[in-house]
C-alpha cells in the first residue's frame, strides 16, 4: 500500500484521461517493448501520423512518454515512473477498511 497522505486528484485526473483512450493504451503497449520511432508506430498501428501525433502529445503531456529527436525522426517511449505512480494513485483510491470512516446517515 502507497505510504502517500494526500490523493493529488489534479494528477490522478491528468494520467487517467491520457489512459483512458484505446489508442493511447495501444501505443503504450508498444512502446512497453522499447523505444519507437513515430515511423514504427504508424505503421504497427496502420494510424496516421496526426492521428498518433496528437495521442502521442496527450500521454507526454501527462508525463507518461518521454520523445527525443533524432535528425528528422522523432523517438518515444515510456516512462516507467509515471505508470508506477498512476498504480500508486489508483491504490490510493482503495478504501482502507482500517482507517475508513463511518459517513454520516441522511435522516
Amino acid at each position: 500500500m502507497s505510504t502517500r497522505t494526500q490523493l493529488d486528484i489534479g494528477r490522478a485526473a491528468r494520467l487517467f484521461h491520457a489512459l483512458s483512450d484505446e489508442t493511447r493504451l495501444r501505443i503504450l503497449d508498444r512502446l512497453r517493448r522499447g523505444e519507437r520511432c513515430v515511423c514504427e508506430l504508424t505503421d504497427a498501428l496502420d494510424a496516421a501520423q496526426s492521428r498518433l501525433s496528437f495521442h502521442l502529445r496527450i500521454l507526454k503531456d501527462a508525463g507518461l512518454v518521454t520523445d527525443r529527436r533524432e535528425g528528422r525522426w522523432s523517438y518515444y517511449a515510456v516512462d516507467r515512473g509515471a505508470l508506477e505512480e498512476a498504480g500508486e494513485l489508483l491504490a490510493d483510491m482503495v478504501p482502507d477498511p482500517f482507517t475508513a470512516e463511518e459517513a454520516p446517515r441522511c435522516r
